[in-house]
């Protein structure tokens, strides 16, 4: 019967939308900090706990260990004493997946470069929140990370990391990310040897040092009072130890201009553009948004679609963004074209890009790409879901309170001289980084 209420749930909440949110925050004494939206729409309750435990601090030569930390946590969990002197007992992969089943929660989370974490969804009624908030924060406490499940997780990890060195999509994301971020932990690969070498013992050294509470993100949107999303956090956090300060993580060298080139026999070349660029929190940051918008980010109506595809028809279509990180994230234009055009297809992405940076947006763009974000904001809040992710976002970057309610507003302001002066300061022609996988014929 509850399977069944949640998936009615789940189809009302496709619906649900805020015109404006009110996020709640505060840090619990423990240190965590947390995030709160009430939403009486529907009867759930959406959480993720997040931490500084992404990629970027994988110990050196064992890329990968942030990501399979996290994969493990819910392989199984050890037997844990209440401070009343009640045992839980040990757990293992199946009894975990049953315990959710039964209360119709879901699990899900994973890792990123940056953080990493948990994600709950359950009904927000007590008996079924008060389970999965406790099986949740048994999860982040007392993984017991089984070494049979870790021999078959680096499998399915090698398997996987073999297969994507025959992709050349893959081959090129990996060649661009080293190429823009070098020794950075950033551009720091994930490697079947890496990946071998990671023991038992790395993911327990790993958990104990990251996934601490004074360095724990909590982000909630859902049916409960503010009082009850107070409990809430303590239960998630209390089973969690304090955590000692983390190495501040190096500055990015300064970016130069480079080329490669990688021979692959795919029919069709893959071609990245880029350069590191955004961080959270940046001021040009709706600035760029609405800029790359006209650039290309508005699919079939930017200027890269336009020049590449409709008057060339060197591609089925091109792209740019923009993803900022923490420290600062790749701005990224690419495409897909026949490998006898790729030098053609490279040589009108730089034009293009040129140009831009050269006289920028026109007014009429402008207004366009204005308009078409402004109207489309909706859909990023549609759902309590993707509310959460913003707030997560919010939580863990130390964003403004109000940036969901004000985006609009600050999309409206941005001008075509923003839009010159932003990009003017974020790219370079001579420090662009350009892979090419395929190559010539």
């Amino acid at each position: 019967m509850l399977k069944k209420c949640l998936i009615v749930i789940l189809l009302l909440s496709a619906g649900t939308a805020q015109a404006a949110l009110k996020i709640e925050h505060w840090t619990l004494d423990n240190g965590a900090r947390v995030y709160f939206v009430k939403n009486q729409t529907i009867p759930m309750l959406d959480i993720s706990v997040e931490f500084d435990a992404g990629a970027k601090r994988d110990p050196a030569g064992k890329a990968g260990t942030a990501a399979l930390t996290n994969s493990m946590l819910a392989r199984g969990l050890q037997a844990s004493r209440l401070p009343g002197g009640e045992t839980e007992p040990a757990m293992n992969e199946a009894q975990i997946s049953d315990a959710f089943a039964d209360i119709a929660a879901q699990r899900g989370g994973g890792p990123g470069t940056d953080r990493a974490g948990v994600a709950l969804r359950t009904l927000s009624s007590p008996n079924e929140r008060d389970e999965a908030v406790k099986l949740t924060a048994r999860i982040l406490a007392h993984p017991s990370m089984p070494e049979e499940f870790l021999q078959r997780d680096k499998a399915r990890t090698i398997a996987s990391l073999r297969e994507a060195l025959t992709k050349p999509e893959s081959i090129a994301s990996k060649a661009f990310w080293q190429l823009a971020y070098g020794s950075h932990p950033y551009g720091t690969e994930t490697t079947v040897v890496s990946v071998e070498s990671i023991t038992r013992s790395d993911l327990l050294d790993f958990h104990a040092r990251h996934y601490v509470a004074n360095r724990a993100v909590i982000a909630m949107i859902g049916d409960i009072t503010k009082e009850e999303a107070h409990t809430i956090a303590r239960q998630l956090t209390s089973r969690l130890p304090q955590g000692k300060p983390l190495a501040a993580m190096p500055d990015l060298a300064p970016t130069r201009g480079a080329e490669e080139r990688i021979a692959h026999p795919a029919s069709q070349a893959h071609i990245l553009v880029g350069l590191p660029a955004l961080a959270r929190g940046d001021t040009d940051f709706f600035a760029l948004t609405v800029g790359n918008y006209i650039l290309g980010g508005g699919g079939f109506v930017s200027r890269l679609t336009k020049e590449v595809r409709e008057k060339r028809g060197l591609a089925y279509s091109a792209y740019s963004y923009f993803n900022p990180m923490e420290q600062a994230g790749p701005y990224q234009a690419g495409l897909q074209t026949r490998k006898d055009q790729a030098s053609e297809a490279l040589k009108v992405v730089r034009e293009t890009i040129a140009a831009f940076l050269r006289d920028g947006p026109t007014e009429v763009e402008l207004k366009a790409a204005r308009d078409n974000l402004i109207g489309g904001f909706a859909l990023r809040i549609d759902n309590n879901r993707k509310i959460l992710d913003n707030i997560a976002v919010i939580g863990y970057y130390r964003m403004p309170l109000d940036y969901l309610d004000t985006w609009t507003a600050n999309v409206a302001k941005v001008s075509v001289a923003d839009i010159r002066a932003a990009f003017g300061r974020k790219l370079a022609m001579d420090k662009l980084v350009t892979v090419v996988v395929a190559g010539e014929n």
